[in-house]
């Protein structure tokens, strides 16, 4: 191949011995002068520790904004339901409070599908518009409430890491690079904590407000959370339902991201010993040939790069095979590299 000149054989011990014998030449000649090279890379470490910092509070920012329409977005929604089911309170039964509150738990209680039965439409108007907010709650549970507890939670992230290292000698840089580092770990911790807090306030509330035994309490707050709203329980008094329209919105939202945190934590520890066994593991022969892409009977650096993520699930053979079927195709001249004239034939 034209550009067999630049790759480096896996299979020569010839080549890996020149290779050897020049970095240690080049390693002998660098002795003289550490101290003249580290000061660029010290300002090469800082440019890119502010440049971090720089994209990560840009990030921040952004999430700010998407957090502020998330919450525009939840107020319209339940404006709109409570004076939907305010004008219509004469068509719903149950145990009712006060009519602009009661319309408000409705919502929450429907758009969260938890649904204690405690209030029930009746009328086919009703049913109507029951059915067409619960669905577009479950909607907007899913996918915009969660990006507000994401967001929640990541902002909570660097005062949790500060009091985990309380002892040490961190800088905000440092901190900030940790969270980063093992973003999924600290989302994970947090969001545990604030739903251990949710389930120890939800209980003491029951227990003080509602006067319920603790295993009822308990009960009625593993029933709501998982929203399967039994009906046996429920809140009964216009302060429980003044706070039932928040605490229901926050523990149910911070369930599921419970879970879905630690699903993305058991897929990253795998995908990290997987990276792990790969970097090493001992090469074979028959590794060798399954890099070799274009069976030149050597393996160039890209290969290599190419099987190693293959191993380790960061990309797929038939990716590979797609983007090499590109590069033929723009590789015009049939050279093996990529030149402008190559850009303008194709």
């Amino acid at each position: 191949m034209a550009h067999e000149d630049v790759r480096q054989s896996l299979l020569s011990p010839t080549n890996d011995s020149s290779l050897n014998l020049n970095e240690t030449k080049a390693n002998h000649r660098r002795k003289p002068q550490p101290r003249l090279r580290a000061p660029s890379e010290n300002g090469s470490q800082e440019q890119q520790r502010v440049l971090f910092l720089a994209n990560l509070e840009s990030a921040l920012v952004a999430q700010e904004f998407r957090f502020k329409y998330v919450l525009f977005l939840l107020t319209s929604y339940l404006g709109i339901g409570t004076l939907w089911f305010f004008l219509i309170r004469n068509q719903i039964d149950g145990k009712k409070t006060n009519g602009i509150l009661d319309a408000i738990y409705f919502c929450v209680v429907t758009m969260t599908t938890v649904g204690y039965g405690d209030l029930v439409p009746h009328s086919s108007l009703a049913k109507i518009l029951a059915c067409i907010y619960v669905f577009t709650g479950m909607a907007l549970v899913g996918l915009i409430l969660s990006k507000a507890a994401d967001y929640i939670v990541e902002k909570q992230e660097i005062f949790f890491v500060k009091a985990m290292h309380m002892n040490k000698k961190f800088n905000e840089a440092e901190i900030l690079m940790e969270v980063e580092t093992n973003k999924v770990k600290y989302k994970f911790l947090m969001n545990s904590l604030l739903l251990l807090v949710l389930i120890i306030a939800g209980i003491s509330f029951l227990l003080l407000v509602e006067e319920m035994e603790f295993i009822d309490a308990f009960y009625f707050v593993c029933s709501t959370i998982t929203t399967l709203g039994y009906g046996d329980e429920s809140f009964s008094t216009g302060v429980g339902r003044l706070f039932a329209i928040f605490w229901i919105l926050g523990s149910t939202v911070c369930l599921a991201q419970f879970f879905l945190y630690l699903a993305e934590l058991y897929t990253e520890r795998r995908q990290k010993s997987l990276v792990k066994w790969v970097l090493t593991r001992k090469l074979t022969s028959s590794d060798l040939e399954a890099a070799d892409l274009d069976h030149d009977e050597v393996v160039s650096a890209s290969e290599f790069i190419l099987y190693q993520l293959k191993e380790m699930g960061k990309i797929g053979q038939e990716d590979i095979l797609l983007l090499m079927e590109r590069f033929k195709m723009l590789d015009v001249d049939h050279s093996g590299t990529l030149t402008a004239a190559d850009l303008i034939s194709s």
